[in-house]
């Protein structure tokens, strides 16, 4: 692909946040030990081959200890299936970060909690039965229902807007963009040194 004016464009955006942004980091306050994850996507959100952005973020405590944001490898039906499927890739990575978490701190976790936007998404994890409804969705995404029965997650409903994963799946106005920024604990060092002082 050839770049282009756009591209320029975006490429400048980015370079300017980045530099607005050089003295961000993550603040930790270690009171809370526990894993959590939120989980969005943006239905058909490509303009190029209609495939949706898969974006999780996963906390260890107060702050964000990982994030992934890709596109999907299917085209979904609905915005039911898109978050289903999220919900799936978001269970795999949980999944990974609690074997790494129990080996590094010698004890096991409470369910993992992640946070979804999708009620229907969320009933169709907690139902063992296959429906017409589910019929489409490839076997490998059911993968998410085996979880929610044994245990190791639960998928729980939250509010659109104090969703935070959006971050990483569309475009955000930027009074909400630093709302969810502050929700992930990226705070500017700069204000954190004159307040010590």
């Amino acid at each position: 692909m050839e770049p282009r004016h756009d591209h320029w464009i975006v490429a400048k955006h980015i370079l300017r946040y980045l530099h607005g942004t050089i003295y961000h980091c993550l603040k930790y306050d270690g009171k809370e030990v526990k894993l959590t994850s939120f989980t969005d996507s943006d239905w058909g959100g490509s303009e190029t081959n209609e495939r949706s952005t898969t974006g999780g973020c996963f906390s260890f405590g107060s702050a964000m200890i990982s994030c992934m944001s890709r596109k999907q490898d299917l085209v979904a039906l609905s915005g039911v299936e898109e978050e289903y499927v999220v919900s799936c890739e978001v269970g795999k990575e949980v999944v990974w970060l609690r074997k790494l978490l129990s080996d590094l701190f010698e004890k096991t976790l409470d369910p993992t909690v992640i946070n979804c936007d999708n009620k229907s998404s969320i009933k169709m994890s907690e139902d063992p039965i296959f429906h017409a409804r589910t019929k489409h969705i490839n076997n490998q995404y059911h993968y998410i229902r085996s979880l929610v029965q044994v245990g190791v997650i639960k998928l729980q409903y939250t509010l659109t807007d104090e969703h935070i994963a959006d971050v990483l799946t569309k475009s955000l106005p930027n009074k909400k963009f630093e709302h969810f920024r502050s929700m992930l604990r990226l705070v500017d060092v700069t204000n954190l040194v004159y307040r010590e002082r």
